[in-house]
């Protein structure tokens, strides 16, 4: 059921307002490109939107809840978001159009995720990662360190333009 003057009138439309919405730490990303963001589906009471964290306590995610309802609300739709934590998110998840946005603005796009079957061993060394820098192509970095302005980033420096920059972290 659609509300509201101005509302869109076909879920396709509800879809692409929920798709415009953006990760409130990495505002060139759309929940979409990020793959947070798993499905939209119209039901008596309004709009349901389902996010998956990328990891167990993402502080980002009351955020994403509170867009995404203002997004929705603001076009004339009662909505509500609800959290699947299964399957787990996997940067895997972001989009083609997600890692060129990230390369545009200087970020390193994470590599493919870790394949993990069974019990996850503890490893208290830094992941070592076979990255390049993304502003002159140089796989000489190094890891200056494992957390960066969030958790899901990592610091580098690339050894060759000596520029800084930061790796989002294969999950």
């Amino acid at each position: 059921m659609w509300t509201g003057a101005g509302a869109p009138r076909t879920s396709t439309d509800v879809w692409e307002l929920a798709c415009s919405v953006t990760d409130p730490e990495m505002p060139m990303l759309t929940l979409e490109d990020l793959g947070v963001l798993r499905d939209v589906r119209e039901e008596a009471d309004g709009v349901v939107v389902t996010i998956t964290p990328t990891y167990s306590g993402c502080p980002a995610m009351a955020t994403m809840r509170d867009d995404l309802v203002h997004r929705l609300r603001d076009a004339g739709h009662a909505a509500r978001v609800e959290v699947a934590l299964t399957p787990a998110w996997s940067s895997d998840w972001i989009t083609e159009r997600g890692r060129q946005a990230l390369r545009d603005h200087g970020l390193s796009a994470p590599g493919p995720a870790p394949a993990v079957t069974g019990p996850v061993l503890l490893d208290l060394f830094p992941t070592r990662r076979a990255i390049a820098c993304p502003r002159c192509g140089s796989d000489a970095v190094s890891l200056t360190s494992e957390f960066g302005a969030t958790a899901c980033k990592a610091l580098y420096r690339c050894t060759d333009c000596l520029e800084p920059f930061e790796h989002v972290k294969e999950i």
